[in-house]
């Protein structure tokens, strides 16, 4: 298998690792994307970006209120 931050993932494909990456493990290499976007427009004043692992996922909320969500306007 393929060893990523410290766990043994099997050779094949692997659609989820626990850091949110999809990956490809074979004897020769592994290799891997994330399965989340950046955001990169948004206010930056009032709001802040939270890593929500369980969807994978970057959320943006306001830093008065982390209970509600602030608009992306664009992602890379």
């Amino acid at each position: 298998g393929c060893i990523l931050d410290g766990k043994l993932y099997p050779f094949g494909e692997i659609a989820r690792t626990d850091n949110c990456f999809r990956c490809s493990c074979n004897p020769e290499s592994m290799r891997c994307c994330s399965l989340f976007h950046t955001p990169v427009g948004y206010d930056k004043e009032n709001c802040k970006v939270v890593f929500n692992k369980k969807s994978c996922d970057y959320d943006v909320v306001q830093k008065s209120d982390p209970s509600k969500e602030c608009p992306v306007y664009s992602r890379v």
